[in-house]
């Protein structure tokens, strides 16, 4: 599943959603907030905070402001709840789900308060993607992934002969939504489904969830007690929304069952390879790579849109670390998840794949620098900025509304740094004489306060 990161390099946990192949739309590891302090926990895309690593200095500066703690809501007692079931029993009996699925599926299923509390509590959390990233890549997940894939290498490369998509970026993914198998969530899928559906916030996507959910369990390939997940119907090594697990689910060990539950991780790291495979992954290019971008830069060229050959790059003076043109993988796209004070990277095809898997910018980073360090890579070049920490929901409202007021229209107020708000933040900065990299900062806050 799939919470949106917002802003270039703000991990928030607003519900906001982002497509993958339209039957994604929500964060996919959404587990307990509480770990123990010595795990290494699953990177939690819906925002659930994460548990602090060893200081690394390139990814942590010294000095972080912290944002506020997201406020405690009171979920009301489930009126109607058992009447809603009812009624959504029709409604699944017409679309194919026969009664003894439902039967089966519904036998203990409960309100489950804990369930709305998990959702509600998280809407001003943030981080920032050096916040993210200390988690994501941490030595520790490093460690265990250089394992994980020693461990099953010779399952690995068959899954990568078959499907075309590297072992090490299956293992990657694999840490980040489960801690490679630890975390895989122990809520029962139905129940937590059902009761998010009732509730209605979301409604029409969870119950698209909850009848996916009850097509796997008349499929066979699991029964109601072994489909245990997330709060939020995530399952198994790699955490598969209902949906996905549909669309690109596979029996890889050829039992008969896309098993992405037990624990032999087979079926759920092919499963992960076959849902990269279909999203456009091309073997041998790489997600990203870092480079550097000169002074005096034209930083509307910071366009997910505006594509380039390396050499097209070179020639505008963007060029990797060591000063030397990208090699030619394709037409590239360049990223600041942190504006120009921040890491930069060319980004390929093969970062639009791995965001068909979670659409936030931190994840795909997440995913692609894990499975270079698992490779043997080393860590990035440049710093992350040393000046802040993200905006909150609010704060980014705020800033959405001086923007607009000052003259900057951000086309709306929202609290998402989106499109728009990026294009008036890059207008302001002009005005100003800043550096017109469009990124939404606490200090540029501070400016228009």
């Amino acid at each position: 599943m799939q919470w949106k990161i917002w802003s270039a390099g703000i991990l928030t946990a607003g519900l906001a959603f982002t497509g993958v192949a339209e039957a994604q739309n929500i964060g996919k590891s959404l587990r307990p907030a509480v770990r123990p302090a010595s795990a290494e926990v699953p990177v939690l895309k819906n925002a659930v905070p994460l548990v602090a690593t060893a200081a690394r200095p390139k990814l942590r500066p010294a000095t972080r402001g912290t944002a506020p703690a997201p406020a405690v809501v009171q979920v009301a007692s489930p009126a109607g709840f058992d009447r809603w079931v009812q009624n959504f029993q029709r409604r699944a009996r017409a679309q194919g789900i026969s009664d003894a699925t439902l039967r089966s599926a519904f036998r203990n299923v409960r309100y489950d308060a804990d369930v709305i509390k998990r959702d509600r509590n998280q809407s001003e959390f943030t981080k920032t993607i050096w916040q993210y990233l200390d988690s994501a890549v941490s030595d520790k997940r490093i460690r265990n992934g250089k394992a994980a894939l020693k461990k099953h290498r010779r399952t690995l490369e068959a899954i990568e002969r078959r499907y075309g998509v590297e072992k090490e970026v299956v293992v990657a993914v694999w840490g980040l939504e489960s801690g490679y198998g630890v975390f895989r969530g122990s809520n029962d899928v139905i129940g937590s489904l059902a009761t998010l559906a009732f509730d209605g916030r979301r409604g029409a996507f969870f119950e698209e969830q909850l009848i996916a959910a009850l097509k796997i369990l008349q499929n066979g390939d699991t029964s109601p007690r072994n489909m245990t997940g997330s709060w939020a119907g995530a399952m198994g090594h790699t955490q598969f929304i209902p949906t996905s697990y549909l669309a690109f689910a596979v029996d890889f060990d050829g039992d008969g069952r896309r098993d992405i539950w037990a624990d032999d991780p087979v079926d759920a790291l092919a499963s992960t390879a076959a849902y990269l495979n279909k999203s456009g992954w091309t073997k041998g290019q790489p997600w990203g790579v870092e480079v550097k971008v000169p002074r005096g830069f034209d930083y509307a060229q910071a366009n997910r849109k505006i594509t380039k050959t390396p050499a097209q790059w070179a020639r505008l003076g963007v060029v990797d670390t060591r000063g030397r043109q990208v090699p030619n993988h394709g037409k590239a796209s360049l990223l600041l998840p942190a504006g120009a004070g921040g890491v930069a990277f060319l980004i390929f095809r093969n970062f639009r794949a791995i965001e068909r898997y979670n659409a936030a910018d931190a994840y795909v980073i997440g995913v692609g620098h894990l499975s270079d360090r698992i490779k043997g890579g080393g860590d990035f070049v440049s710093d992350w900025p040393a000046d802040g920490r993200a905006l909150t929901r609010a704060e980014r409202r705020e800033l959405q509304e001086r923007l607009t007021r000052a003259g900057f229209n951000t086309q709306g107020v929202d609290g998402r740094i989106g499109p728009n708000t990026i294009a008036a933040v890059r207008a302001y900065q002009r005005a100003r004489g800043l550096t017109p990299d469009g990124y939404a900062s606490l200090s540029l806050l501070e400016k228009l306060r």
